[in-house]
């Protein structure tokens, strides 16, 4: 059995499709799970109550954490350390591999520029802090023995789906479907990479049924011809048959709009992220793997499809 603990997320979906290819077991979890292969077996369950993450787990032979809890400093502090230990501890009891899905948070503020498995982590945030803290729960187990578990990471990311909420699905595609200018942050002229959703469900899965993978730390397959904001921009308006107008907010505006909208408030502190070129090597994967990840221009393509 192969379980998916937040199946009903942006990489759950697809990832449940993607594990077909492995195996007929496949356990979905969540709130409220839906069927993507035909034979899933649905497990609805709250993640963050220790006894449904231990029945949800048990008879599992890989689990897969991909769970995106609200962006909120305030519940990743509450939920992400007692799901962490809640989960490590059920992998424990069951004998169950660990996949943990991760996101770049952790890393040092000056290692944006070029992320690799090996970059320095030294969080500048307060989310950063709390994802390298729930990293190291897990690298302690994996370092005593004590848990086998696959670190797949994955840089901000983009794709299709009507679900898909990241950035700049909500503050380019989204803005520009609604007759709105698109949004950036810091600056438009800096470059950024992407981890297209569908390359981030196959590299997991594939992660995950591969044995001499485990015990490591792995960037899953990202494009690495960097665009600027601005050519992000420019290639979403192209494929929506609109202008390409967009407005770069400066952190202090952030900050002073945070006073009223939330979101605007969390997101204020990892300005960092694009005010400085943002790539995200994922050379080791692609070779390991062989794996050539999907183009910007083919994924702005499928994700203005859907």
């Amino acid at each position: 059995m192969q379980t998916i603990l937040g199946a009903g997320g942006t990489i759950g979906q697809p990832l449940a499709k993607e594990l077909a290819a492995y195996t007929n077991k496949i356990r979905l979890v969540s709130r409220k799970p839906v069927k993507v292969n035909e034979g899933d077996e649905l497990f609805p369950a709250d993640l963050t109550d220790r006894s449904q993450v231990f029945k949800a787990i048990e008879g599992s032979a890989i689990v897969y954490l991909v769970i995106g809890f609200p962006y909120s400093i305030k519940v990743w502090r509450k939920e992400w350390p007692a799901l962490m230990r809640n989960v490590i501890d059920a992998c424990k009891e069951y004998k169950a591999k660990l996949v943990f899905f991760d996101n770049v948070y952790m890393y040092d503020k000056t290692a944006i520029p070029h992320m690799t498995e090996e970059s320095p982590i030294n969080p500048p945030s307060k989310k950063g802090k709390v994802r390298a803290a729930i990293l190291q729960m897990l690298m302690d187990e994996v370092k005593q023995q004590q848990l086998t578990a696959v670190i797949a990471r994955a840089a901000d990311f983009y794709g299709p789906g009507k679900g898909n909420t990241s950035v700049l699905n909500e503050v380019v595609y989204k803005n520009f479907l609604q007759g709105k200018k698109a949004n950036w942050f810091a600056s438009a002229e800096k470059k950024h990479t992407y981890t297209y959703g569908p390359d981030a469900a196959k590299g997991t899965a594939l992660l995950g049924n591969t044995p001499d993978a485990f015990n490591q730390v792995w960037h899953l397959p990202t494009n690495p011809n960097a665009l600027t904001g601005r050519q992000f921009i420019e290639l979403f308006a192209k494929e929506m048959n609109v202008a390409p107008k967009f407005s770069a907010l400066p952190q202090w505006m952030a900050s002073a709009i945070g006073l009223f909208v939330p979101i605007m408030k969390e997101l204020a502190e990892m300005f960092y992220q694009y005010d400085r070129d943002y790539i995200f090597d994922s050379s080791k994967f692609n070779k390991r793997f062989q794996f050539t990840p999907t183009t910007y221009e083919e994924g702005i393509r499928a994700t203005v499809k859907g």
